[in-house]
């Protein structure tokens, strides 16, 4: 932990570790378990996300001592490969981490198999079920398994079918273990196309067997927001509209849309990334303590505050709602193409990739407390954060000093890249004159301590193991959030006026700063970053203007 001082006229105060007078241990599980002997079936194996990030977990999960013993991978796709060539394209696709003289990679590559199969063909399922029986026999196996969708959200309903159909949905009959299933967002593309998804998957598994995967929340700095909000005393007292003007969540990024035109033509920004990501680190920051530090515990909080969201009021969507599209521009000096240009886009497509989203919660907690939703493409920097911006003080008893304000307190918890946790607060500038000096507390997460970080990957299908639902979305909270959204999207796409409130801004133009400056202009509201004289320049350290405060 730091405290950062910024140089003011060319002095500066030192920066350095806070004093402390006593050391505090870590506190550690009381036990921790080791996952049973299963398999691993990916199912659209042969695809993208196996090889950057489904195997790369697994295998390094192993060099860590994570995975059961004994366990195997073994990939399902329509791809004609044997045994040999699908380990060898893992390992291509691994790199310097599988060198073929590697002991950990060969051990663990004895343990992959493949298998050719046809999505919508009953025989070609039952086939992998008798190959999976015959494999787990006298291995120890148990025949524990884990059914890895690693495939286009078109595909999903008829591959659950198919599994179903096939009996290896079942537990413990036959010789049969545990069987779950893991579903990566999407899980549609409204409610209604999300409660049919859940229909196919509950007409062949129970709740307790699906795993709903959003990577977000197997992030550490994601973890640890409840860590942060429950395991301290100092924090709870004043989380809640008494002392919180605002809190902004959100998640910029540099990049365009790359090779996926085709699904986000068909779902836009709000789709991509509100539905899942955006709404549940709204869940973490809003809810209540839960009674215990247990799966359903966790999430029956997160349901209540879905339930308590204000519904959005469509027929104001330019006040409560921004949405933009990025045009060509630079990014880090490189000359980009805009959406439209970009291949497989339409050229007059009024898909949003930016949006700014203003809600409220209506409970005792929140009410009246704005939260804001961000989240877009081609921006001028990548970060994904959360600031909650404290009200200003109730009574300036140094108005004849130092003005009508002093700037708030902010509390910043950086998600990715810059994982952090930041607290920034006003301190006297030493010196005969009485000026106010903002200074920042700040707490590096991988400090001394890089080698215990997981990846979300690893961290999720290790939980899939294990048989905790913590880090996974159950069905209610998916479908509350589709019901809070759907009317957003269905007013969006039907409004006769869809390319006038489309904002267009330059490639690698729009930053944090930028999108502040839009919704104050936009939304009509002082409280939508704060007032202007509340707001901190960051490549500044000090409030503009303001008699008595430190100048830049």
């Amino acid at each position: 932990m730091k405290v950062k001082d910024e140089t003011v006229g060319g002095a500066s105060l030192k920066s350095g570790p806070a004093p402390t007078t006593t050391l505090v241990p870590m506190t550690g599980p009381i036990h921790q378990e080791n996952p049973d002997p299963c398999t691993i079936v990916i199912v659209g194996a042969s695809g993208d996300l196996t090889a950057r990030k489904i195997v790369p977990a697994l295998f390094d999960l192993y060099r860590k001592g994570e995975m059961p013993a004994p366990f195997r991978v073994v990939g399902c796709a329509r791809t004609h490969l044997t045994d040999q060539g699908f380990r060898q394209k893992m390992q291509k696709a691994l790199g310097g981490k599988a060198r073929s003289d590697d002991a950990a990679w060969k051990k663990f590559a004895a343990q992959i198999h493949y298998r050719s199969i046809d999505y919508s063909d009953d025989a070609s399922f039952a086939g992998l079920g008798d190959f999976l029986k015959k494999e787990g026999r006298g291995r120890g196996m148990a025949q524990n398994r884990i059914f890895y969708l690693a495939i286009p959200p078109s595909l999903c309903e008829v591959t659950v079918r198919m599994i179903g159909r096939a009996g290896l949905a079942a537990e413990k009959t036959n010789g049969f273990g545990w069987s779950r299933i893991v579903v990566e967002k999407p899980f549609g593309r409204d409610l209604e196309s999300a409660v049919a998804l859940d229909k196919t998957l509950h007409d062949h598994f129970e709740e307790h067997q699906i795993f709903r995967m959003d990577h977000y929340l197997a992030k550490e700095t994601v973890q640890n927001i409840l860590m942060f909000r429950f395991a301290n005393a100092i924090f709870e007292p004043i989380w809640n509209r008494r002392y919180v003007d605002s809190v902004s969540i959100r998640a910029l990024e540099t990049l365009g849309v790359e090779h996926r035109a085709g699904y986000y033509e068909q779902a836009g920004v709000l789709r991509d990334m509100f539905q899942n990501h955006m709404m549940q680190l709204l869940a973490l920051m809003a809810m209540d303590p839960p009674s215990a530090f247990e799966a359903d515990r966790v999430r029956d909080e997160k349901v209540r505050v879905y339930r308590s969201l204000r519904p959005f009021p469509v027929e104001s969507l330019n006040r409560y709602l921004i949405l933009g599209q990025y045009g060509p521009g630079l990014v880090r000096g490189k000359q980009v193409p805009g959406y439209r240009e970009e291949p497989g886009v339409r050229p007059h497509s009024l898909v949003p990739t930016f949006a700014s989203m203003r809600i409220f919660i209506d409970n005792w907690r929140w009410q009246g407390t704005p939260f804001y939703l961000i989240s877009g493409k081609r921006m001028g920097e990548k970060l994904t954060n959360i600031t909650v911006q404290f009200k200003e003080v109730p009574h300036s008893l140094f108005r004849k000093i130092l003005g009508e304000h002093i700037g708030v307190n902010r509390l910043t918890m950086g998600i990715y890249p810059d994982e952090r946790i930041s607290l920034m607060f006003q301190t006297k500038y030493p010196g005969p004159r009485m000026i106010l000096k903002p200074v920042t507390m700040d707490f590096r997460y991988a400090q001394g301590q890089k080698d215990a970080l997981m990846e979300a990957y690893e961290k999720l299908l290790l939980d899939c193991m294990l048989g905790d639902q913590m880090l996974f979305l159950r069905q209610d909270s998916v479908q509350l959030c589709w019901e809070f959204l759907t009317p957003i999207l269905n007013a969006c796409e039907t409004c006769s006026d869809r390319s006038e409130t489309l904002q267009f801004y330059e490639a690698g133009k729009w930053g944090t700063q930028a999108v502040e400056e839009l919704n104050r202009t936009r939304m009509n509201d002082s409280a939508a970053m704060g007032s202007k004289t509340q707001q901190f320049n960051s490549s500044t350290a000090f409030p503009p203007g303001g008699r008595g405060m430190a100048q830049p």
